[in-house]
């Protein structure tokens, strides 16, 4: 039963991560035409500062992972849990890069169907992270529910 547990806590995670995927290719592909248009006006700017932090969050959160998380196999498996560079202030840079990514597709130009977009974004990577977190839970216990009470999920000293 647990094995089964684990199975389908699993299999909603990668759907989820899936479906945020899906949406944040939709996101770039419904602006495309619109990215280098008007480009000093401040929502084109706000946009690229969010899709140039996603880059560099993104490079971070990778290269921290794999020289101070000591992966065993893929990245997000992790042997040490990591507390400290982008991990210090936030628990999830991977994902708060995404939502950043999404964010900054978003602001390209903003519709109807963009908006419900990026709310299936930064709804399925909240419920993500929060699984991630059972998870790290049951792999690091009590000193990650310690790091949970340190730190923010997403953004830093705010969410």
């Amino acid at each position: 039963m647990v094995f089964l547990e684990a199975v389908t806590g699993y299999a909603v995670a990668w759907l989820l991560s899936f479906v945020a995927w899906e949406a944040i290719v939709a996101l770039v592909l419904l602006n495309a035409d619109i990215w280098f248009r008007d480009p000093f006006s401040v929502q084109q700017i706000v946009s690229w500062i969010l899709l140039i932090v996603c880059i560099v969050m993104a490079i971070h959160g990778f290269y921290i992972l794999k020289a101070i998380g000591k992966p065993s196999g893929d990245f997000e498996h992790t042997t040490t849990l990591v507390k400290r560079s982008d991990y210090k202030y936030i628990r999830h840079p991977l994902y708060s890069s995404l939502s950043f990514m999404a964010w900054g597709a978003f602001l390209k130009d903003v519709l109807i169907s963009s908006i419900v977009l990026v709310v299936i974004v930064t709804v399925s990577l909240v419920l993500t992270a929060r699984m991630q977190e059972r998870e790290n839970i049951s792999r690091f216990g009590k000193s990650y529910s310690d790091y949970i009470k340190e730190t923010r999920m997403s953004i830093p000293f705010l969410f």
